[in-house]
């Protein structure tokens, strides 16, 4: 009789753990194929409500490629053709201001030369233009090293210029894609789902989508 009670206690105690912990597997199982199925069905839904995808904008390491051989290629990649006048339009003029400091520092660096060699001067750098004759060594050598200055300057402003033309053609590459217009509306979905190690929990998603 006690045998037989341990089968009985055996078989109504052990089996249905076994049966729960099995279903249990089974479920963490079926619950990560269903979440996986609900972020693919989400991505799919997404593309069809956008009527496109990332693949027609351009990729931003070509643009940034682009944009370094060529300013204002990478503005007309990204369908900004009209920043390609502004970025040349920055390029003449820091190249005519950079031009004209060259000129000036050559001019002063001639006449303060001629005039600290006299009337044994060999015009290394030029004759004393007309306009700087007269002025004293002191002066003119001011001058020069100011006007020197200037013009070294300006070629790392040119630099920049060539820089931010390649910044603003990449970064736009990457911000293209994003949608900020203002017929915009957030969907929220609060729905069970699983955290770490298979343990259940709440999660939230925002989807943004037109009006």
């Amino acid at each position: 009789m006690k045998r037989i009670s341990l089968i009985l206690f055996v078989f109504f105690f052990l089996i249905p753990v076994s049966v729960t912990f099995g279903q249990q597997q089974f479920l963490e199982r079926d619950y990560s194929l269903l979440v996986h199925r609900y972020v693919n069905t989400l991505e799919m839904h997404e593309i069809r409500n956008n009527g496109t995808s990332n693949q027609e904008y351009p990729e931003p390491r070509s643009v940034l490629f682009k944009s370094m051989i060529i300013p204002g290629w990478g503005q007309i990649e990204n369908r900004q053709a009209w920043k390609v006048p502004i970025i040349y339009a920055m390029f003449a003029g820091v190249g005519y201001y950079t031009y004209y400091l060259n000129g000036e520092y050559h001019d002063y660096r001639a006449a303060y030369y001629n005039t600290v060699q006299g009337a044994d001067s060999d015009f290394r750098f030029g004759p004393t233009p007309q306009r700087l004759q007269g002025i004293n060594a002191n002066q003119l050598q001011s001058n020069r090293n100011s006007l020197r200055n200037q013009r070294d300057f300006m070629f790392v402003v040119m630099g920049l210029a060539y820089g931010l033309n390649v910044l603003d053609a990449y970064v736009f590459a990457h911000m293209r894609s994003f949608d900020v217009s203002d017929d915009l509306s957030a969907r929220t979905v609060v729905q069970p789902g699983l955290i770490a190690e298979g343990a259940p929990g709440v999660s939230i998603s925002v989807t943004l989508q037109r009006k």
